[in-house]
């Protein structure tokens, strides 16, 4: 398993999605992928306290609820790192992100106490702004982030699905006030590259484009790191899966050529179209933690090795210079 950082943890280069864990994904077979990630080196798991809302009967704590029961059957402590996010849950039962919660101070603080409750931790290893609140100033949201950090309740701040200039915002308020700034960010992200201005059949979603990446370059240069993860990076399986097409936004002519090129790769390697896909992320400039959501043993594992592939340089930008 390859590792990364976080402030001043060491976490696995490979971050789990337990988005559907406890939902659509029962509980047993969860908590088998879980033990298999964790036996595998895997400490890095992602989640949020509205996972999964929208499905049937969905109520939105499925998920951190099944990873307090596996921290607490399996003795878990802090060699995993657990991320979650707050502001997208719905206010009202039934309803959608219309309705959202946001990231006011008192709807994060709210937040915040019910996921520490649900996981069983007295101090969240990493939380993120979930998506963006219009009604709220980012400068209102990273005062309550320091707070949280100041009172032990948080370890790590990060932003997901946030647009460029609304980091940029959020950086000048902790600059300003010497709050903790979030370090890291969460965005969508994979091998084919998307029309941006295309609508996806997941609201809320928003791309790390060539904008993002610039501004993750120009940060560094004056000492501020991020680590970027990276969301639906195996495209819900269309990669591999005939039954699962690509999402409209990827029918250009880039998608074709992209396409022949990680054929060839993976023929060269041996591996398969995900597993070069994972690999061509993780050797990303900047870097990038890809998150990967899977439904069973079979699907963890091809993950794993992919995760131990390598490529060349030159397979690395020949799969870039693909268009």
């Amino acid at each position: 398993m390859r590792h990364t950082t976080i402030g001043d943890r060491t976490v696995s280069a490979l971050c789990l999605g337990a988005m559907q864990f406890g939902s659509t994904t029962d509980p047993d077979t969860s908590l088998a992928l879980l033990d298999r990630f964790v036996d595998a080196g895997g400490t890095f798991i992602d989640t949020a306290d509205c996972y999964q809302f929208w499905v049937e009967d969905g109520r939105g704590h499925e998920s951190e609820t099944l990873l307090g029961r596996w921290r607490r059957e399996r003795g878990i402590t802090d060699e995993v790192f657990i991320a979650t996010k707050v502001g997208a849950q719905p206010t009202i039962p039934g309803a959608g992100l219309e309705v959202q919660e946001g990231l006011s101070p008192r709807a994060v603080t709210a937040a915040v106490e019910r996921s520490r409750r649900r996981l069983g931790v007295d101090t969240l290893d990493l939380l993120y702004a979930h998506r963006e609140d219009p009604l709220t100033p980012v400068e209102e949201t990273m005062g309550v982030f320091a707070d949280l950090v100041e009172r032990g309740h948080v370890r790590e701040l990060g932003m997901s699905n946030h647009r460029t200039w609304r980091l940029e915002r959020a950086r000048a308020a902790t600059e300003n006030h010497g709050w903790p700034r979030p370090r890291v960010l969460q965005y969508r992200y994979t091998y084919l590259q998307a029309r941006n201005e295309v609508p996806l059949l997941s609201p809320g979603h928003t791309f790390a484009t060539p904008e993002l990446f610039d501004h993750i370059r120009a940060e560094a240069a004056q000492g501020r790191e991020y680590t970027l993860l990276v969301y639906n990076s195996l495209l819900s399986g269309a990669y591999t899966r005939p039954d699962r097409p690509f999402e409209y936004a990827y029918d250009h002519p880039g998608t074709a050529a992209r396409l022949a090129v990680l054929d060839e790769v993976a023929k060269e390697t041996g591996g398969s179209r995900n597993q070069v896909v994972l690999a061509w992320l993780l050797d990303h400039e900047p870097a990038i933690v890809p998150l990967v959501g899977v439904s069973s043993i079979g699907q963890l594992d091809e993950v794993l090795e992919g995760v131990d592939l390598r490529l060349s340089a030159e397979q690395h930008e020949r799969l870039t210079a693909a268009h």
